[in-house]
């Protein structure tokens, strides 16, 4: 599913998310018949007691109850009857869908919104009845109209009130979805256009499409709503759409889903990154049965065929701490043959055999952790653990607009890096306060070095050192870098696919230097189209450009100024969005500091070569652990780290230092800074607002590592 915070860019909303955000609710209450949001013009919640026409009824919304996947629910009744009712909206923002293709998807939205047996019987199979879908001919909105189910909440609201839940309450959750799964899958069906259909995928189990409704004695029933089919509609055509819905990904999103309600979460608050059921560690049961079925459900071992396979070996799994009596008896009929062999041949094996699983655990552990994660082990773990931290009041700087002004504004669960670094060891009394300077042009770069060398700061946080003098000292602290992007559309004639992902120092020279103005001058395959190079407004980000890529030549950097246009990353990136929805191939080149790219996928960051070298990716795809590709979706942000040996070549990376005054006389408020950064708990933080660590950092972190800063 991919992220709110991705799917309406046009709409500049404070938050990032308007689907979710608090103001367009906000705006109804306060204005009566308000359409859209105050603030950023996104369509507002609907009023209470407003009515909703459709053909088989009139609707009125009673309350706005929130947010459930791509759409707004409302508590609601059909005013004939008084039927208790749930209205769900869609949104079709004028921003993100042009007129046709509004249109398109309200008429489908109607011919597939909802599903019946297709001999009309009458049979609960726990999928939420589906009365109505409703498209607004005037506004930009659809209407889903279900009935009501009283008492019920979604999984996630489920596993935020109560905690995760136990091994026997998950087996009868996959007993219940696997048994509608199991019906869904296999029987006729009806759309409301008549249209019969052979079974059909659900396409969309997550937290948030499985409702639980409670009864007596700790009982429940299980609900399925939110099928792809219709749900999928409403995702903006400049998000990569999802694949077509298959009913053996069902059975891998449901283990996944009864893996995260034995885990009580979807995320490793030890890394803030999404738990993996690959990795033993994050398994909370005892129940081996259940989490062999779970594993086999995920696909981890051979999948099941079908849901009614799954189903029926679930009947017949054994309860938790019970034998399985085929595992019982194969391991009986090999005692039996281990006792017809002398004694001294079952030691000598023993031994041989424990030999060699002591031995290559060993040597595992040896490579692991001796070799890749040498640096890791010889950090200190926390901020506490750094000694001799001077008491006082440190004020500390850096370019504005700049990596660090960006980063340190960034959030880690509920605070941000400034507020986590305010105070990193409270004990000692020490506070550091951050005040960014603006350099006003190239040529006046450097200022927080200057404000520092002129005693105005007690130390700056730059990539720009080049120039410090030497009463000045320097330690890096992380990587930083620059990542080069192109239009990245489900197009099949895409640029990120026609460049094969990747482009060469010497032509990016040539065309932020006006020498390439045509895409054709560097593949004749690719399209006869002007190039536009555009750069950022950080002035921290072009100088390192210019040094790395234009070699700080003067004419070069004659040519840049002239010909490239400085826009803001996000302004650049909404204009390829725009571009992209009217239809056009845009041209665009851009570049830009690491953390501004890769929570994105309107750009593809390009893979840097760098004369005759192998070309670089530094950015990953996680369960791969494999260098990113241009079929890959970049919308799932969660799925992409940067790897920190491939960074450590890359051609656009650099260093980010801690800069701070040799003079003894004062107190070593920025070489102790530096080292609160270079902790374990300072490179995870750094590693979590998107810049990279200067070791790798491990995945298993029963250490100290990323865990809870709190």
């Amino acid at each position: 599913m991919p992220s709110f915070a991705s799917f309406y860019p046009e709409y500049s909303c404070s938050y990032n998310n308007p689907l979710n955000c608090d103001r367009p609710f906000q705006t109804s209450q306060e204005l009566k018949g308000a359409k859209f949001c105050l603030e950023c013009g996104f369509p507002a919640t609907l009023s209470e007691q407003a009515e909703i026409k459709g053909n088989a009824g009139t609707y009125q919304v009673i309350n706005y109850l929130g947010v459930r996947g791509y759409g707004r629910l409302y508590s609601g009744i059909k005013i004939k009857d008084q039927l208790p009712v749930e209205i769900k909206e869609y949104m079709l923002p004028k921003r993100c869908f042009n007129e046709q293709e509004s249109g398109e998807r309200k008429q489908l939205f109607q011919r597939l919104g909802g599903i019946k047996l297709a001999d009309s019987r009458i049979q609960n199979f726990r999928l939420v009845n589906t009365l109505e879908a409703i498209g607004d001919e005037k506004l930009e909105r659809c209407y889903l109209i279900t009935q009501a189910i009283e008492a019920s909440q979604t999984l996630s609201q489920y596993l935020t009130q109560n905690g995760k839940m136990t091994a026997v309450q998950v087996r009868e959750i996959l007993n219940q979805t696997l048994q509608t799964l199991e019906f869904l899958h296999s029987q006729k069906i009806r759309f409301p256009s008549n249209q019969v259909q052979q079974g059909i995928a659900h396409g969309n189990i997550n937290l948030d499409s499985i409702l639980i409704k409670l009864t007596k004695h700790e009982q429940f029933s299980i609900y399925l709503c939110d099928l792809s089919i219709w749900e999928n509609l409403f995702i903006p055509p400049a998000i990569t759409q999802p694949a077509p819905a298959q009913k053996e990904k069902d059975l891998e999103s449901l283990g996944l889903v009864a893996f995260y309600l034995l885990a009580g979460s979807t995320i490793n608050y030890a890394d803030n990154q999404p738990l993996d059921p690959r990795e033993n560690q994050h398994w909370s049961t005892t129940d081996i049965h259940l989490k062999q079925f779970i594993e086999k459900l995920i696909g981890i071992h051979t999948p099941f065929a079908s849901a009614e396979a799954a189903r029926q070996a679930l009947i017949k799994l054994p309860k938790e701490g019970q034998a399985n009596n085929l595992d019982q008896s194969s391991e009986e009929q090999a005692n039996q043959g281990l006792k017809k062999l002398p004694i001294w041949l079952l030691i000598l094996a023993l031994v041989l055999l424990g030999g060699g699983i002591f031995a290559y655990f060993l040597s595992r552990n040896q490579v692991d952790d001796s070799s890749k994660y040498l640096q890791w082990n010889q950090l200190r773990r926390r901020f506490f653990d750094v000694n001799n931290v001077p008491a006082g009041q440190f004020n500390y700087t850096g370019e504005n607009p700049g990596t660090w002004t960006f980063m340190i504004k960034q959030k880690v669960g509920e605070d941000s890096l400034e507020d986590l670094l305010y105070q990193p060891k409270p004990e000692a009394q020490a506070t550091f306060n951050y005040t960014p300077v603006a350099s006003s042009n190239l040529e006046n770069l450097g200022q927080p070095i200057a404000v520092v060398q002129a005693g105005k700061k007690d130390f700056a946080i730059t990539s720009l050192t080049q120039q410090i003098s030497g009463e000045l000292d320097k330690k890096s602290v992380a990587y930083d870098g620059l990542l080069v992007y192109v239009e990245f559309s489900k197009k099949d004639d895409n640029m990120a696919d026609a460049l094969g992902g990747q482009i060469t120092i010497e032509q990016l020279r040539d065309i932020y230097t006006g020498r390439i103005t045509n895409w054709q001058q560097i593949n004749s395959k690719l399209p006869n189209l002007e190039i536009r190079p555009f750069a950022p407004t950080e002035l921290e980000a072009i100088s390192k450009f210019i040094e790395i890529v234009l070699k700080n030549d003067p004419q070069d950097q004659a040519l840049f100024a002239a010909k490239v246009t400085q826009w803001d990353t996000t302004r650049t990136q909404n204009q390829i969005r725009q571009e992209i929805l009217n239809g056009k191939t845009t041209g665009i080149i851009g570049f830009g500091i690491i953390s501004k790219i890769k929570g994105q996928c309107t750009g593809y960051p390009l893979a840097i070569v760098d004369s005759n070298k192998p070309a670089i990716q530094p950015l990953f795809q996680k369960r791969e652990r494999r260098p990113l590709k241009t079929s890959d979706n970049l919308c799932q942000h969660d799925d992409y780290f940067f790897d920190v040996n491939a960074f450590q070549s890359y051609p656009l990376g650099y260093p980010i230092f801690v800069v701070y005054p040799k003079d003894n006389s004062r107190p070593p408020a920025g070489s102790t800074f530096a080292e609160i950064l270079t902790t374990r708990q300072g490179q995870c933080l750094l590693s979590k607002v998107g810049l990279v660590p200067l070791q790798p950092i491990p995945d298993d972190l029963n250490n100290y590592g990323c865990k809870s800063l709190s």
